[in-house]
């Protein structure tokens, strides 16, 4: 396993195990096992028909989202992720939810043959490709992974906003706004993000920024064709100490701040075969 990627993969085992006894409400964990959903309204506003859908949900980290879609009505749900003790965790709640959800171990570069079957649609929400290293490869597995006509919805957390320290008292650029694959911003926290008090046992990880751009590209390089490309003025943690609540479990920047946008949404569709693509130019990034 890459040096960077076996990090990461230890670090959300201590995620998930904190995250699977959360006690803070985060992951709304008893709502979800009694049936609902802990889908943001951003999420269900966006993605659009999911009913009788087959749904792959990538890093699906302990599947409470990817309950949450069958509940909402989607036909099949698989979730995958690397991380052995959060697909554990996940198979868990699915039995105590007695909801019909397959989990598969696997790295997101591996989906494709972990799998071996295409979906309806495409499911990639908040903290998804900042942990990757290469936004084109990933968009080439997710288009792999959809039939024609298939969707993608993802969202996700700002170029600009991580872009920023989140360790300052106020906005303060500190990072490039594209990482090489080779140079990744390395961090060591001792908490995650749900506001636990309990202590990761790994704390070391790695972060790439992919301008949006990049990962546009990348999607119409790998065969899709955007539908749609929102920026919100909220996103789904705490990002910086200073932010403030924004509705339930979402957070903004305060009035008196200067605002960015903190998260980004995508929807795209994979073309049908014979559909001519536009061209796109290498980017930096590909070249790295």
């Amino acid at each position: 396993m890459e040096p960077y990627l076996g990090a990461n993969r230890l670090n959300w085992d201590d995620r998930a195990e904190i995250h699977s006894t959360d006690s803070t409400g985060s992951y709304q964990i008893e709502n979800v096992l009694a049936g609902g959903s802990n889908l943001y309204e951003l999420e269900t506003g966006e993605v659009g028909d999911i009913v009788g859908k087959d749904i792959i949900h990538l890093q699906c980290h302990i599947g409470l989202d990817t309950i949450s879609l069958k509940h909402l009505g989607a036909g099949s749900v698989t979730g995958l992720d690397f991380s052995p003790t959060a697909i554990a965790a996940a198979r868990d709640f699915a039995a105590k939810a007695g909801t019909d959800v397959r989990f598969v171990e696997a790295p997101l570069f591996e989906a494709v043959e972990a799998l071996g079957r295409k979906f309806d649609i495409a499911y990639v929400t908040w903290g998804s490709v900042n942990w990757l290293d290469d936004v084109f490869r990933w968009a080439r597995i997710v288009s792999a992974l959809l039939r024609p006509g298939g969707r993608l919805y993802m969202a996700e957390g700002h170029p600009l906003m991580f872009q920023c320290d989140r360790k300052a008292a106020a906005l303060e650029f500190k990072h490039d706004w594209r990482t090489p694959i080779a140079r990744p911003l390395a961090w060591n926290e001792d908490l995650t993000y749900t506001g636990d008090e309990r202590i990761l046992k790994h704390s070391r990880y790695y972060e790439w920024i992919h301008p949006i751009s990049d990962v546009v590209n990348a999607l119409i390089s790998a065969g899709l064709t955007l539908d749609f490309l929102n920026e919100h003025d909220r996103v789904s943690w705490q990002h910086f100490s200073f932010a403030v609540r924004a509705g339930a479990n979402m957070y903004r920047l305060p009035e008196d701040t200067p605002k960015i946008p903190m998260a980004y949404s995508i929807g795209a569709t994979k073309r049908s075969v014979g559909m001519t693509p536009f061209l796109v130019a290498p980017t930096v990034s590909e070249a790295h």
